[in-house]
């Protein structure tokens, strides 16, 4: 089973920048998919951006052209770069690993971490 520990977060100014990261073990990381996930108070997780085994990135609309995900094999880590924050950002972030597509339904997840965005 993979573990996965996410790091990073923490209390930023909207219109700042912070940078996500999520270490895996226990597996081959260059075989997995990835992904970042967000759960705002009240709110399903939904789904922020992933990233497939051959580098292929996807992003939901709120995040595009703020957010970057990207991963170093050599290091078996993946990360996310948050620019442009925004209080709506607001959210304990997630990653989640999965050999098939990374989703919501992917089994393994890490604890997640606070990134809270004040206006």
């Amino acid at each position: 089973q993979v573990q996965l520990v996410e790091s990073g977060g923490g209390l930023v100014q909207a219109g700042g920048s912070l940078k996500l990261s999520c270490a895996v073990s226990g597996g081959t990381f260059s075989t997995y998919h990835m992904g970042w996930f967000r759960q705002a108070p009240g709110n399903e997780r939904e789904f922020v951006a992933s990233i497939t085994n051959w580098s292929n990135t996807y992003y939901a609309d709120s995040a595009k052209g703020r957010f970057t995900i990207s991963r170093d094999n050599a290091k078996n880590t993946v990360y996310l770069q948050m620019n442009s924050l925004k209080p709506e950002d607001t959210a304990v972030y997630y990653c989640a690993a999965d050999r098939v597509a990374v989703s919501i339904r992917s089994r393994s997840w890490g604890q997640g971490t606070q990134v809270t965005v004040s206006s």
